[in-house]
C-alpha cells in the first residue's frame, strides 16, 4: 500500500475479523473432542481429573509453584486479593487503562480503587506516577499487562518493596509474555488469567485461573472457590461458587499445547502490521519479537493512535489531518482485524463514577477521559479525551 487511504475500500472490507473462533476450532477439532469425550465418559463435571492435570501444566508454564482454576479473570483478581486480606477501607492503586473487570474486582473486595494515568509509549501503568497515588490505606499494586505487552514489572516490584506492597498481576490479556525471561503471572504476590474465547488462550466459555508462588494464597483461593471448604462438608470461610468447570479444563489442556507457536504466528504478524502502519502518521507500543529486547509481547492486539489526532477535543482533523474514515481505511492490511475494547478509561465508566478516588496523572481537571484502547468506527463525537489522545485497536490472528 502507498499513501494512506490509497488502498481499495472494497478489499479493506474483506478484512478478517478481529476474533475467528471458527478457524481455530477447525484446525483443533478432533482434538477438542476426545477431550470432551473423555470427560463424558468420566462424568467428573466438577473439579475433575482435567482440572487438576490442567493446573499443574499451567503453572508449569507460567513457571508458577501453584495454579487454582476458576470461573474467570475476575474471579482470580478478587479472590485473590480477598485472600490477601484487601477489604473494606484500603485501597489497591491500577491503571484506569483497563478492562473494567480490573477495577470492578477491587471494588467487589470492598476496597477503592485509586487509578494511575498510563505510559503513552505502553499503555500500562505509569510507573513514575505510583507513588504520588500512595496513602496510609493503599494496600496493593496492580499492574495490568495490556494487549499482551507486560508492564515495567522492575520498577513496579521496586516501588512495592520499597512501601511494603504487594504487586498483584492482572495477566488476562498476557498469556505467554515474558519479561526479561520471566513469564507473566509469575512476579507479583499472583496473577490472574481470563480464558474468555477470544483470548489467546481462550475456553469454550468462561474461565479463570490464578497462578502464585505463595502456597497460602493459594490454598485460600482454592477453599474459596468451592464454597470455603477445606474438605467435603468442612467449610472454613462463607465462600462462593467460583469453580473451573472440567470440560472447559479438559478444552485449555488442548488449547495450552497450541499456545506458544500461535503466539508466534502472531508476533509474526504483528511486525508485519507494524511496518505497514508506520508508512503512516500512526504510533504503536514497541512490538517486541521473541530475543529482541526485555519484553516478549503475547501478541493479544494492539493500539494504535494517530499522532495528528492526540489529544483533540473534537473529533474532526486538524488542518491537513487525516479524516477518521481514511485513517481507518488506511492501516487496516487484509490479514488483520479491527474493532472496540476498553472504550471508556474505568474511571469515567457509569459503574464507578463518584464510587472510587479521582485518577492520579496527566489528565487536567475538568476533562473527561477515556481509555488509549478506543477503537470505534462509528463516526460519532468522541465524547471522552485523555492525555493519550484516540486509539485503534488491532487483533493480530494466526492463519487458519
Amino acid at each position: 500500500m502507498g499513501r494512506m487511504g490509497a488502498e481499495d475500500p472494497a478489499r479493506v472490507s474483506r478484512a478478517v475479523p478481529l476474533v475467528d473462533l471458527k478457524a481455530q476450532h477447525a484446525a483443533i477439532a478432533a482434538e477438542v473432542q476426545a477431550a470432551i469425550d473423555n470427560v463424558m465418559s468420566n462424568t467428573d463435571f466438577i473439579l475433575g481429573a482435567d482440572v487438576a492435570e490442567f493446573e499443574s501444566e499451567f503453572a508449569r508454564y507460567c513457571d508458577a509453584e501453584h495454579c487454582v482454576g476458576l470461573d474467570s479473570g475476575m474471579s482470580a483478581l478478587e479472590l485473590g486479593m480477598r485472600a490477601m486480606g484487601i477489604g473494606p477501607g484500603d485501597e489497591v492503586i491500577t491503571p484506569a487503562g483497563s478492562f473494567i473487570a480490573s477495577s470492578s474486582a477491587i471494588s467487589f473486595t470492598g476496597a477503592r480503587p485509586v487509578w494511575v494515568d498510563v505510559d503513552p509509549k505502553t499503555y500500562n501503568i505509569d510507573p513514575a506516577l505510583i507513588e504520588a497515588a500512595i496513602t496510609p490505606s493503599t494496600r496493593a499494586i496492580m499492574a495490568v499487562h495490556l494487549y499482551g505487552q507486560p508492564a515495567e514489572m522492575d520498577r513496579i516490584l521496586a516501588i512495592g518493596r520499597k512501601h511494603d506492597l504487594p504487586v498483584i498481576e492482572d495477566a488476562c490479556q498476557s498469556h505467554g509474555a515474558r519479561y526479561k525471561g520471566r513469564r507473566t503471572g509469575s512476579m507479583g504476590a499472583f496473577g490472574a488469567f481470563s480464558f474468555y474465547p477470544a483470548k489467546n488462550l481462550g475456553a469454550y466459555g468462561d474461565a479463570g485461573a490464578l497462578t502464585t508462588n505463595d502456597a497460602g494464597i493459594a490454598e485460600k483461593v482454592r477453599m474459596m472457590r468451592n464454597y470455603g471448604q477445606r474438605e467435603k462438608y468442612d467449610h472454613v470461610y462463607l465462600a462462593w461458587n467460583r469453580r473451573l468447570d472440567t470440560i472447559q479444563a479438559a478444552v485449555l489442556r488442548v488449547k495450552l499445547r497450541h499456545l506458544d507457536r500461535w503466539n508466534e504466528l502472531r508476533r509474526t504478524i504483528a511486525s508485519d502490521a507494524a511496518a505497514h502502519i508506520a508508512r503512516g502518521r500512526a504510533r504503536l507500543p514497541p512490538l517486541r519479537r521473541r530475543g529482541r529486547g526485555p519484553r516478549t509481547r503475547a501478541g493479544r492486539a494492539c493500539g494504535a493512535r494517530h499522532i495528528d489526532r492526540d489529544p483533540l477535543p473534537r473529533a474532526d482533523p486538524p488542518p491537513g489531518g487525516v479524516p477518521r474514515g481514511r485513517l481507518r481505511a488506511g492501516l487496516v492490511p487484509r490479514h488483520r482485524g479491527r474493532g472496540q475494547a476498553n472504550p471508556l478509561a474505568a474511571d469515567v465508566s457509569r459503574a464507578h463514577r463518584g464510587g472510587s478516588a479521582p485518577r492520579r496523572g496527566r489528565a487536567r481537571p475538568g476533562r473527561q477521559r477515556f481509555s488509549p484502547s478506543l477503537s470505534s468506527s462509528t463516526g460519532r463525537k468522541y465524547p471522552h479525551q485523555s492525555t493519550m489522545g484516540r486509539a485503534r485497536v488491532y487483533g493480530f490472528l494466526p492463519p487458519a
